[in-house]
């Protein structure tokens, strides 16, 4: 028999989730399918398990360090103590996204593979559903480079890392994004040697000035990075692995792949259901919706990002239109990210280089954290916000700096609002934060406007001959 519902959501990662239970909470009859873990790649192998290691590191590297007058030391590191924080803190989130509480929101939660038999059906588990609307919530994976070698040699990915048992002598990190820079500084700080290999350049969506102080850091900490060297070929055993690149070979005890994410859309039967697909992802309006209107995609599948706060974000769009009728079209142009380096790289909006591909009469703000007074209490002495300016709007910012991530919230707000600095420039912020570089920069801009404008001279002037 083919059960019947309103909307069924394959996938229980965060854009899955989101949908299953505002729906559910409004009334409509949900079914969510998820053949593997709860709470998907955020919570077991990717935001949540490496935020609580890279914490960790940060409290060994504090320890190392010193400074203000506190004499630095050598870290005594329990790599069994440090994982076990990570299970604890996956532990402690994951029944928010139990299969338990979604059951309990009215939810009927399948744990099985589902596939489509045709544009409005589906099997997942020996059962059969039929559904008004789908979402397809299923995220991405590994992307694994056809290295030659590679398949017979043993890795690791974000999905194998975490289940470490013994801190890694040398670690070779395969991949200078965002993953695998957290992934190495991280290791290094608790003690591992770190090599890490990028094809092309390390952080290359970053903008290079802000990038440049967070690998600045990370060389000095001890990482090898190795630019534009790709690898030619892998091998190895366990504790023995040696890749091959134009440099020479590269020798360590295990390996890190960290080179990118693919769309999971493979032995989901979309062309029984006539969903197209581009680059891998589904292919989706701006209203998220694919090739079948029945059928929408959000978060990494959809191809528009891998964030789990993007991938909330567009549950939102879904579940107007999916619950309430009502019309809701994608935005890009706010949608904030954050490379969890110490210092962090924070950025909304669009870059330098993007904008200036776009317009020709665009100003650039740069204004160093070790200006900003509660920095110089911390010593705080690397890390700048860049403002991108045209006609006195925000067209995006980045942050390099320790709480880049919490800063740049600030101006995500402004852009999402389509504020314009003046708005920003008349915001009171307490002091001292560091939340106040936000509005040195606003004043920055201003300064100029203000203080070397003759009219605003004579206009000074006259008032004071007034009574």
């Amino acid at each position: 028999m083919t059960e019947a519902v309103d909307i069924c959501v394959i996938g229980a990662g965060a854009g899955g989730l989101s949908v299953a239970s505002g729906a559910a909470q409004m009334g409509a009859r949900v079914v969510l399918i998820e053949a593997a873990e709860m709470g998907g790649d955020c919570l077991n192998s990717g935001c949540v398990p490496s935020k609580a290691l890279i914490a960790a590191a940060q409290h060994a590297q504090s320890t190392r360090s010193g400074g203000l007058g506190i004499a630095g030391m050598a870290p005594r590191v329990d790599f069994t103590a440090v994982m076990a924080h990570v299970r604890a803190t996956i532990a402690a989130i994951a029944p928010h996204d139990s299969q338990e509480r979604f059951e309990g929101l009215g939810v009927r939660v399948i744990r099985a593979r589902a596939r489509f038999t045709s544009p409005r059906s589906l099997e997942a588990g020996g059962q059969r559903i039929s559904a008004r609307r789908f979402v397809l919530a299923t995220g991405t994976r590994p992307a694994i480079p056809p290295i030659p070698g590679l398949v017979d040699t043993p890795y690791l990915t974000n999905e194998t890392i975490f289940g470490l048992t013994a801190l890694p002598d040398h670690l070779i990190v395969m991949g200078g994004g965002p993953i695998g820079v957290e992934l190495a500084q991280a290791f290094r700080r608790l003690g591992a040697r770190v090599t890490v290999i990028e094809a092309a350049t390390p952080l290359g969506r970053e903008d290079p000035e802000l990038a440049q102080v967070a690998l600045a850091r990370l060389r000095a900490e001890g990482v090898e990075i190795h630019e534009k060297t790709p690898a030619r070929a892998i091998s190895g055993t366990d504790g023995a692995i040696a890749v091959e690149t134009e440099a020479g070979t590269i020798r360590g005890t295990h390996l890190l792949v960290a080179t990118g994410r693919a769309p999971v859309t493979d032995d989901l039967g979309l062309d029984l259901a006539g969903i197209e697909t581009h680059q891998g992802a589904v292919k989706v309006d701006r209203h998220l919706r694919s090739s079948n209107r029945r059928v929408y995609a959000v978060g990494d599948v959809a191809g528009r990002g891998q964030f789990t706060h993007l991938a909330g974000y567009h549950a939102g769009i879904v579940l107007r239109a999916l619950t309430l009728g009502l019309p809701a079209s994608l935005r890009d142009d706010h949608i904030p990210r954050v490379t969890y380096t110490d210092p962090e790289i924070a950025q909304v909006g669009l870059t330098e280089a993007e904008a200036r591909a776009r317009w020709p009469d665009i100003e650039v703000i740069r204004t160093p954290l070790a200006g900003n007074d509660r920095a110089r209490a911390e010593g705080i002495h690397d890390g700048v916000l860049k403002l991108v300016i045209r006609r006195g709007r925000p067209l995006g910012a980045g942050i390099v700096g320790p709480g880049a991530g919490e800063l740049i919230a600030f101006w995500a707000l402004a852009l999402a609002a389509r504020r314009k600095l003046s708005a920003i420039a008349g915001t009171v912020l307490p002091y001292p934060t560091l939340s106040e570089v936000s509005k040195s920069a606003t004043g920055t801009y201003f300064s100029p406007k203000l203080f070397a404008n003759p009219w605003i001279e004579r206009m000074v002037r006259l008032v004071q001959r007034l009574p």
